[in-house]
């Protein structure tokens, strides 16, 4: 039987995962506060993206960003706990998938992808965390791995995401039809790389998420 470290080539459980990323910013963080409506942002660059071209989106409200770039959902799934569960917010909002398409960690069935995404969903449930499923956002290339074409993997990934949500009642955000062009892709203007939101793109998902959000704390 292959230990955990052989199983990840010699990398260890909590270097594939980084939990490095965020520990001394999660033991910083000031105890939830009887009023408060924490919110956990669970995702990649996109997330992690976000705080730095829109600022005022995270200081404004209890949200908290917990993205890392480059990441896929087996390695969320992994720092679930220590970047979601154990911040005790109210609603985590997932937005996750485009990494495992890009086999960033390697190749990966869609059915996989989506067992991933649901389990934090189940997780969040079971430490009564109100789950945001989002979408994920268009793409038709990779500029770091242009020989995979995304698009239609993409639409059938948010399909099963949108179909799982509303089969069990769940908030789904629906970035993708938002943002879509007609190459189902992002524009330039929206991403100038093709997969990474500009400010005028993130401008774009704020109020989606916003009203999913409340609609999370309404349930």
């Amino acid at each position: 039987m292959l230990s955990l470290s052989q199983s990840f080539g010699q990398e260890s459980a909590t270097e594939f995962a980084n939990f490095d990323r965020y520990a001394a910013q999660n033991a910083a963080l000031a105890p939830v506060k009887a009023t408060e409506d924490r919110v956990v942002f669970m995702g990649n660059s996109i997330t992690e993206g976000w705080i730095n071209a829109r600022p005022a989106f995270f200081e404004t409200n209890p949200y908290i960003d917990r993205g890392i770039s480059g990441q896929t959902t087996s390695q969320m799934l992994l720092r679930f706990r220590r970047d979601v569960i154990d911040l005790n917010p109210k609603v985590v909002v997932f937005l996750a998938g485009i990494n495992d398409i890009a086999e960033n960690t390697g190749p990966i069935a869609l059915e996989d992808v989506f067992g991933n995404i649901i389990s934090m969903v189940e997780l969040a449930q079971a430490n009564d965390i109100k789950p945001v499923i989002c979408s994920v956002l268009p793409a038709n290339n990779f500029p770091w791995r242009p020989s995979i074409k995304p698009a239609e993997k993409v639409i059938e990934l948010n399909k099963l995401l949108k179909q799982y949500a509303e089969k069990n009642e769940l908030v789904y955000v629906d970035y993708f039809t938002a943002m879509v062009n007609d190459q189902n892709g992002l524009s330039p203007e929206l991403a100038h790389d093709g997969v990474h939101p500009t400010v005028k793109g993130y401008a774009i998902m704020e109020p989606l998420v916003k009203e999913g959000i409340q609609k999370a704390l309404k349930k």
